[in-house]
């Protein structure tokens, strides 16, 4: 069995008797394959952002384009990855056959729908999103974090179209006193959403040594602003309960760890003390005691959702996927969004995804692969309380799959490089 060393070594050779001409010919495919990859990725972000046609925003793109646009990037994608991943290769997975396995129970659910055709569309596309991930496993396992760093640098470009979008008109983009995306209409728990999640991801990078202090700093400095300026608390909660848990999955490995946590209990310290009153008004966001007990109207929702009669197959496997609204009103709540569209079924399932790759990571060994799956796992876990995502195609999804293919089994790591 040939090791790292011995393969380098013939590499090496090859390259010095092939000669630079030919191996930039050798190497170009390669570097075609890994952006046709990254691009794959790319569409899939883009078609979990929802295009939002009564937002503000300053592109005159009309809702029927902007809505194609997002919806297509799933066929793009589909298009893209089967054009680099030829022939067909996918990888066996436990997460994945769970994710077809909750994709097929929401299709099944959906023929039973009221309003049929939203529910089925829906539902195909939850298929079609969880085929392309399929798709990529074969990418799962690259030692270079390709999947994680394309990931980032799709956060960086959106949180960069926001801050362009405030910088060129603060009042649409400030609506309600609370950032939002003005160039792509991009509701401000969204933006926040990618702010926090680009702000994990840098620091568990630099505390892992694989990403530079400058880079990481500013980074850190855009997305916390941005993060601020959304008023998203859900966001702040879960990225500093990630954070947390990765780091302490760290903390005796990287002496860089230790320090930052001891700089971050004194900042903390010190903050709570001198600034108390600021982070309770910000948290507070206008609200009274009143509102902030009813989790400003989640409450009554969530109430109304338990409460709805149902039968008994209802009740097992739910009302077909919806676009995650009772009455009108959001239901933001992940569980009980679940429970609505796929019924208990489903909720297992959703409960099986997030525990396996928890439980994957756990036993993972020291290391930036672990930290980072602990991260978006934690995350995922604290924002799914306020947030629906794990059970449909959107960035919620997207992240947990990324925290399983962290994960993979190492037996199997050899693949696509």
């Amino acid at each position: 069995m040939t090791t790292l060393a011995d393969r380098l070594g013939n590499h090496l050779q090859l390259v010095t008797r092939l000669g630079p001409r030919t191996t930039r010919r050798v190497v170009a495919p390669e570097v075609r394959r890994r952006r046709r990859v990254q691009l794959t990725w790319a569409l899939l972000v883009l078609n979990v952002m929802t295009f939002f046609p009564g937002a503000p925003h300053l592109l005159p793109i009309p809702g029927s384009v902007g809505k194609l646009i997002a919806q297509g990037a799933l066929v793009g994608a589909l298009v893209m990855v089967l054009s680099v991943n030829r022939p067909v290769r996918i990888r066996r997975s436990v997460y994945v056959a769970l994710l077809l396995t909750l994709a097929v129970e929401g299709l099944l659910a959906s023929i039973r729908a009221e309003f049929l055709l939203g529910a089925l569309f829906r539902a195909g596309r939850l298929c079609g999103f969880a085929l392309v991930l399929w798709l990529l496993t074969p990418w799962w396992t690259r030692r270079d974090l390709l999947l994680v760093r394309t990931h980032l640098l799709v956060l960086w470009t959106i949180v960069g179209s926001v801050v362009i979008g405030l910088m060129v008109s603060p009042g649409l983009a400030m609506t309600e006193n609370r950032l939002g995306g003005t160039l792509w209409p991009i509701p401000p728990t969204q933006v926040g959403h990618y702010s926090a999640v680009a702000i994990g991801i840098t620091i568990v990078l630099w505390m892992s040594g694989l990403l530079r202090r400058g880079v990481a700093l500013t980074s850190v400095l855009v997305c916390t602003g941005v993060l601020l300026l959304t008023h998203t608390r859900t966001a702040l909660v879960a990225l500093l309960a990630g954070v947390t848990i990765a780091g302490l999955s760290l903390f005796t490995a990287r002496s860089r760890v230790r320090k930052a946590f001891a700089i971050g209990l004194v900042v903390f310290t010190l903050g709570a003390l001198s600034l108390g009153s600021v982070v309770t008004t910000w948290l507070a966001r206008g609200q009274d005691t009143k509102e902030l007990g009813a989790l400003t109207g989640r409450k009554a929702v969530w109430d109304s959702i338990l409460a709805q009669p149902r039968t008994t197959f209802e009740t097992l496997f739910g009302f077909g996927l919806s676009n995650k609204s009772f009455n009108g009103l959001p239901i933001d709540s992940n569980w009980l969004g679940t429970y609505y569209d796929v019924g208990l079924v489903g909720c297992a399932l959703t409960i099986t995804l997030v525990l396996f790759v928890l439980t994957a990571a756990w036993f993972r060994p020291q290391g930036p692969q672990r930290a980072l799956a602990l991260f978006l796992v934690a995350y995922c876990v604290v924002a799914s309380f306020t947030e629906s995502g794990l059970s449909e195609a959107s960035p919620y999804l997207l992240e947990l799959t990324l925290a399983a293919s962290l994960v993979y089994s190492s037996s199997t790591r050899e693949g696509p490089r």
